[in-house]
């Protein structure tokens, strides 16, 4: 099962976690206003998080040790995590946070889109659910966002997973081409059938077809009175891009005092030259890569991705 918890962000900021397994036995009062996700097919675009209500049980809440918050990257949702929160269930209390712009989280049009608005989310996530010391584990956008708060906080963090995400600024011409890319969106969509087919083959940043990248934003569709479109605002996925793209992220990355372990797709955006650069950084920094994954190493190789990470888990958990 999965569970929505709501979350005060920065700014008063509305912010949906969802947890998933057993929730530990406190007064709700404590977590405030929370409501039990009813039974639903996976992957259900525009609804709750895939995975809630699945046959799958987690053990009482006593016996997962660790904390883990698992961050998704720009566009993404909680959702994109479901597969891997399920078997994280099974050990460690699990939960993975719908960001500010994002899934079932406020939109407000005047909310800050800063990297302080972002790392400040994810710390009163923690605080709020009483999941520190915990395991930050983030993509792209989200694993900034965990590099961040782990040398802001180090008192709440005890491990950092980084996937697919790049320490380097990218600079300018990459915050055009994004903007350039979405409006060359064909919204709305007239069928989710339609979205898995644009991104999956169609949109010109595809190389070859990829069924698992149409799935991936078929989750963050939702459908409308002209047909389908995304669940977030394009115009602050760019102001929160906007706001890290123009600089590097070396000085927080060797300020991160926990093990941490960087994990990039064979071909995904991070280099492996970037990535080993990264691990040496890192005061106790660790690698591994996932053959077959591209930027989505979480969502399109989910048995690669685990098998790279459990080990390091394992590792955090034994500490």
């Amino acid at each position: 099962m999965a569970r929505r918890i709501d979350v005060t962000g920065a700014g008063g900021v509305r912010l949906a976690a969802w947890e998933f397994g057993d929730p530990p036995k406190k007064d709700p009062a404590e977590n405030g206003p929370e409501a039990v996700i009813p039974s639903q097919s996976a992957g259900t675009p525009g609804g709750e998080p895939a995975g809630a209500g699945g046959e799958w049980s987690a053990p009482a809440a006593a016996e997962r040790t660790t904390g883990v918050l698992l961050l998704h990257g720009l566009m993404g949702r909680a959702s994109h995590w479901a597969s891997t929160a399920r078997w994280l269930s099974e050990r460690h209390r699990a939960v993975a946070l719908d960001q500010r712009g994002h899934g079932r989280s406020d939109k407000p049009p005047r909310a800050a889109f800063t990297r302080e608005a972002y790392v400040e989310d994810a710390e009163a996530a923690l605080e709020q659910l009483g999941l520190a010391p915990a395991v930050l584990v983030g993509h792209a956008m989200g694993a900034l966002t965990a590099w961040q708060l782990a040398a802001k906080r180090p008192d709440l963090i005890s491990g950092v997973i980084i996937c697919d995400m790049r320490a380097s600024a990218l600079g300018a011409a990459s915050q055009r081409e994004w903007a350039d890319w979405f409006t060359s969106w064909p919204l709305p969509f007239a069928t989710l059938a339609d979205v898995r087919k644009w991104f999956g083959e169609d949109d010109p940043w595809v190389e070859r077809p990829n069924p698992a990248r149409g799935e991936f934003y078929a989750e963050v569709m939702q459908e409308s009175a002209d047909g389908w479109r995304p669940v977030f605002e394009p115009e602050q996925m760019l102001k929160s891009r906007e706001t890290w793209v123009y600089d590097a992220h070396w000085e927080e990355l060797a300020q991160v005092d926990c093990p941490t372990l960087v994990v990039r797709g064979l071909n995904g955006e991070l280099g492996r030259a970037e990535a080993q650069e990264m691990v040496r950084v890192l005061p106790r920094g660790e690698y591994a890569e996932v053959a077959d994954a591209g930027h989505l190493v979480h969502y399109d190789q989910p048995e690669g991705w685990r098998a790279a990470i459990e080990p390091f888990l394992d590792g955090v958990l034994a500490r």
